[in-house]
């Protein structure tokens, strides 16, 4: 199909590194697989404060119920690997990699929206929507369909090529597409991951307890640092906005390239946040500190609370 090679092309050409395609109007989609395994984790209280994960599951498992009519998803992906190296010094927190440099839902959505423009010339007639991250999108197992990689043992996608360090990104179309293979789990033995998590949260392989996540705990809870059992608290370790625990020892990571997107590049703050200067900072400070950085996420108060927990830990 011409436009399927020609909508890759112009994928490519707005700096994605990765990019693929799956029908979801097919016999083969992935549909009832993923409302069943969503309602499961939901059942199991997994999700622990993420409410808006249990309006309406069935949605997030069929983008048909998202975009009517849609037939195919363009996902593509953007490694964000950089060649530095956090301090790990006494006195310094842990910021996970991704949220190094500039927010990638801003990176990531002005490319689609740009790739959406360009869909449009090319089939006047077709139907978009693009999501990063943030719509009801169960996009790691449809970048898995599209071949982008494989839904690892940390319910992290690994692509052969770029490890983890891809963020994710999709386009629902009505576009009749030409679909790619589905990509094959290569993580055969190997349970690292599973072993290097702090807080056993990887509770099987292939299932995650965001209740002991780092990661949920970091950003998405909100509360006193009270509200954290204390033996999560001490495997905080230093870490104060996420946890790349279980991909630094991913052989798949080991291996995979450095993002050429600049808008990734890490600042000092990031690099090397100083736990005294971040328990003292005032709202001002850190809007104008993180104003284009994931880290606003966790807001102020989660942002100290983390901090006063890692100077607790030190």
């Amino acid at each position: 199909m011409p436009i399927t090679r020609a909508i890759k092309r112009e994928a490519l050409v707005l700096g994605f590194d990765v990019v693929g395609i799956t029908r979801v109007d097919h016999a083969s989609s992935p549909q009832p697989t993923l409302a069943a395994r969503l309602t499961q984790w939901l059942q199991r209280g997994y999700h622990a404060t993420m409410a808006w994960m249990e309006r309406v599951p069935e949605k997030r498992a069929d983008p048909r119920i998202v975009l009517p009519g849609c037939r195919s998803m363009i996902c593509v992906g953007m490694n964000y690997l950089t060649d530095e190296r956090a301090d790990e010094r006494p006195g310094y927190g842990r910021i996970a990699r991704y949220a190094w440099g500039r927010d990638y839902h801003d990176i990531l959505s002005a490319k689609l929206k740009q790739l959406e423009h360009r869909i449009a010339t090319l089939a006047p007639q077709a139907i978009t929507r693009s999501y990063v991250d943030t719509g009801p999108i169960m996009e790691k197992a449809w970048a898995e369909q599209a071949g982008l990689g494989w839904i690892g043992k940390h319910s992290n996608l690994v692509s052969s090529e770029h490890g983890s360090w891809l963020l994710l990104g999709e386009i629902l179309t009505t576009l009749e597409l030409e679909a790619d293979e589905p990509s094959t789990d290569l993580c055969g033995s190997c349970t690292l991951c599973i072993q290097a998590c702090p807080t056993q949260a990887i509770t099987e392989p292939y299932v995650v307890d965001a209740n002991r996540c780092l990661s949920y705990l970091t950003i998405e809870h909100r509360g006193e640092a009270t509200t954290i059992p204390s033996d999560l608290q001490r495997q905080f370790g230093n870490h104060i906005f996420g946890c790349d625990d279980c991909l630094d020892v991913c052989p798949f990571n080991l291996r995979a390239g450095f993002t050429r997107e600049p808008a990734f590049t890490p600042s000092p703050l990031t690099l090397a946040p100083s736990l005294e200067k971040l328990a003292h900072m005032d709202e001002a400070t850190f809007r104008s500190s993180f104003q284009h950085s994931p880290v606003r996420r966790a807001k102020l108060a989660g942002l100290q609370r983390n901090v006063a927990i890692a100077r607790t830990n030190q």
